[in-house]
């Protein structure tokens, strides 16, 4: 079918939007939910209708909802003041309301069989990791206890959804198994989904005992598991904090869970979301040689796909990691183009909390005297997914950086809670051990320096609070081998460099790295 409203023709059957003769460049999923919109344009569409239409049942977040539609809006010429041709009732759903010319194909002939076949795929769009959490059993021989039991997997389910790289199923459909034994791979297969979350809930005298675990549906392998013990006076207490607990640790174990699967299983040709979970891999790595292939990948993932947010995100956030590292020089212009690429992921994807907290590190650290907004990114971030232990440590970090100890310090030790095995927690102690070095707290600073070091030794902010707090503690000697340590990361560091390239807000923690490095050895 060719619709044409306005100056734009869309074609289904070459899944093309056009402006005049140019072609528009659109995600697949924001061009499923406008053709979806444009052909259901005599009525008002549900967000029920768009889950099932455009995600095939999944619950998806109300951010990922707002971000495709913001990205229709933008596609047709359109906004979310205006709303000349996509309109939102409150509380009643969405309708395109402009004038539609709907051109029929002569027959529907192979092209358009593989369109609609396209349209209505279970992986339309980036293949986020789908996860179903079926109802958690009631092992305490009390039926009273169900709805607690029901009440915690609905908790985890709503939670899960403020995520914007998963795609998590709708209670009405993973509820179907409620009291039935069955197999986790054939729930998998069923409800379409890789990865299945399960649980049991059991009551004793004195307190509440809840497990869970998180199995590949398709392999049955175990990815995840952990129990969580807690007070029976406070059900609603435990429920919240189990549900933001599992969150925490879901995401980050589901996407590197995908990046295995790519390494063993490469496909034959990779798009831009396969690229990016490779990227990811090779920043984990976090050796000069992982992360100048990180950038290389994450520039093929914008080469498939100039327009994808994610890739854009992500590669200003490792040009940042290296600079902050100190691993790749960039003048100026490059400097700044960094910034202008984390701001068009923002434009582009404006409510999903990973592509904020990801462009925020990157403006943080590159954008100069123009850092400020950074500090509002992660205030949104968090605000769309409060339970991502990335966006609080980076949070925590710049209020850290910023003088403000106490908030900053708040924030890292909750994503510590939340998720006290993250891979990254490396980066979450570093930004405890800066905090001690504020607060003059040299050995508590060395205890998180050298706890940082365990997990990753090349983490250059972790050798500097090392070196400095041997310096504050009379202790030459080591504070000179941390700074041989940083030298062999960084062969031209200089105290001046160092200040030129970091940004050392809080006057007093300047005068303090400057000094200690200095006497410790590091070049001015």
């Amino acid at each position: 079918m060719l619709y044409q409203f306005g100056s734009f023709s869309l074609d289904t059957a070459r899944r093309e939007l056009r402006r005049g003769d140019v072609l528009v460049g659109v995600e697949p999923q924001v061009f499923d939910l406008l053709s979806y919109l444009i052909a259901m344009r005599d009525r008002v569409v549900s967000r029920d209708d768009l889950f099932a239409a455009v995600w095939q049942g999944r619950i998806v977040s109300e951010a990922t909802l707002s971000s495709r539609l913001n990205a229709a809006r933008t596609a047709i010429g359109d906004t979310g003041s205006e709303q000349r041709l996509i309109r939102t009732l409150p509380r009643k759903g969405i309708r395109f309301v402009g004038d539609v010319r709907a051109v029929a194909e002569p027959e529907a002939g192979p092209a358009m069989i593989e369109a609609l076949a396209d349209v209505t795929a279970p992986h339309a769009g980036p293949r986020l990791p789908s996860v179903a959490v079926l109802p958690f059993a009631n092992l305490s021989g009390d039926q009273e206890q169900d709805y607690f039991a029901d009440g915690m997997t609905e908790e985890i389910i709503t939670t899960l959804s403020h995520s914007s790289s998963l795609f998590v199923i709708a209670r009405n459909s993973s509820f179907v198994y409620r009291g039935k034994a069955i197999d986790v791979r054939q729930a998998g297969r069923e409800l379409g989904v890789t990865y299945v979350l399960e649980g049991s809930v059991r009551r004793g005298r004195e307190g509440l005992r809840i497990t869970c675990q998180l199995v590949d549906a398709v392999s049955g392998v175990h990815l995840w598991s952990d129990r969580f013990d807690g007070d029976v006076r406070d059900v609603f207490a435990l429920q919240e904090q189990v549900a933001e607990s599992v969150a925490a640790v879901i995401e980050p174990t589901l996407q590197f869970a995908e990046i295995g699967k790519l390494t063993r299983d490469l496909p034959q040709r990779l798009d831009a979301y396969d690229l990016v979970l490779r990227a990811y891999g090779q920043l984990a790595e976090f050796t000069p040689t992982s992360m100048e292939a990180a950038l290389a990948t994450l520039e093929q993932s914008r080469a498939v796909d100039p327009s994808y947010a994610p890739s854009m995100a992500a590669l200003a956030y490792c040009r940042a990691q290296c600079h902050f590292q100190g691993w790749i020089a960039q003048d100026e212009a490059t400097l700044a183009a960094t910034c202008n690429l984390a701001w068009q992921a923002v434009e582009r994807t404006p409510n999903d909390a990973q592509t904020l907290w990801m462009a925020a590190f990157a403006i943080w650290n590159m954008a100069g005297s123009g850092r400020e907004p950074a500090r509002e990114l992660l205030r949104r971030s968090l605000l769309l997914n409060p339970n991502s232990a990335m966006a609080l440590t980076v949070a925590g970090w710049i209020e850290i950086m910023c003088g403000n100890v106490h908030e900053g310090r708040a924030m890292v030790v909750r994503a510590q809670r939340l998720n006290p095995r993250d891979p990254r927690g490396w980066f979450i102690s570093g930004a405890m051990a800066i905090a001690a070095v504020i607060e003059e707290n040299y050995p508590e600073a060395l205890l998180w320096a050298e706890r940082s070091l365990a997990q990753n030794r090349r983490f250059a902010v972790a050798l500097r609070v090392l070196a400095v707090a041997h310096m504050k503690l009379d202790q030459e000697e080591p504070a000179r081998a941390a700074v041989r340590r940083l030298l062999a990361i960084e062969p031209g560091l200089t105290v001046s460099a160092f200040f030129a390239r970091i940004p050392v807000p809080h006057p007093g923690m300047a005068k303090t790295y400057a000094d200690a490095l200095g006497a410790a050895g590091l070049p001015p």
